[in-house]
């Protein structure tokens, strides 16, 4: 197996998934087109299928593009018919989508959208704008209890599992990070080597699960620091992880 990351728009990011036995390859959300196609061709790969983790435009802007180039099936969630352009294979959790030799499953993991998937191939995570490096997405149409859940179950994945996410966010999550939880010096340690990075236009992404459970405060609902920072501003949250994850999401969307 095969990843190679594409840089599209002003941050989003899309992959190539490349069975390298077959050199059938799929590609994960494509926010436009003429990237995606140059990068298929400089990797001389076959392209069979589009991944949607789910209907946002800057996951799925390339679709129609792609389409009109070649014959594709498209992924996306049940939720999203009628939202993902071109779709043909409505997903729900638990399902498999087959690569060349390479076997995907399907994670529901509502929260930012109603239709929201995740596509784990191995150890590697395709997990659209759910969890980001060091962050998670915003709640548009889910509940902080259905992303809570959401997170939750990807958190539940080993610690190597890659984190290929779709938003090159992790500075700016990191300077929050160290907001709500200032003495985590893990933490302040990765923003020090991913501002190293950023400064010369190297990717952050992926990150590992591990990294994600010990530098994420929206992994991190059982931090006591966390808990503590959030009582002195808001007496009632307590430390129900629920409660605990929406007001540290309600902080972020005003950072």
């Amino acid at each position: 197996m095969r990843i190679v990351q594409i840089p599209l728009l002003r941050d989003n990011y899309g992959y190539l998934v490349v069975c390298e036995d077959t050199g059938e390859a799929a590609v994960v959300d494509p926010s436009e087109a003429e990237p995606v196609l140059r990068v298929i061709e400089q990797e001389r790969v076959t392209p069979k299928a589009i991944l949607n983790t789910h209907h946002h435009r800057d996951h799925t802007g390339g679709n129609a593009g792609l389409l009109e180039r070649m014959a594709l099936e498209v992924y996306g969630h049940k939720n999203d018919q009628g939202r993902i352009p071109g779709l043909t294979r409505p997903l729900d959790d638990g399902d498999q989508v087959k690569i060349g030799k390479l076997t995907g499953r399907v994670l529901f993991i509502p929260g930012h959208t109603k239709g929201h998937v995740a596509y784990l191939f191995d150890n590697n995570l395709f997990c659209g704008d759910t969890l980001f490096t060091a962050g998670c997405g915003r709640l548009f149409e889910g509940t902080a209890e259905q992303m809570h859940a959401s997170l939750k179950k990807l958190s539940a994945l080993p610690g190597d599992t890659l984190v290929y996410c779709g938003h090159e966010y992790t500075e700016k999550n990191l300077e929050f990070a160290l907001t709500v939880e200032v003495n985590n010096a893990v933490v302040a340690k990765r923003l020090d080597s991913v501002r190293r990075l950023r400064a010369k236009q190297v990717s952050t992404v992926p990150s590992t699960l591990a990294d994600e459970l010990a530098t994420n405060p929206f992994l991190r609902w059982h931090s006591q620091e966390i808990q503590s920072n959030l009582r002195r501003q808001f007496p009632d949250v307590g430390s129900d992880p629920i409660a605990v994850f929406a007001q540290v999401r309600q902080l972020k969307d005003k950072f």
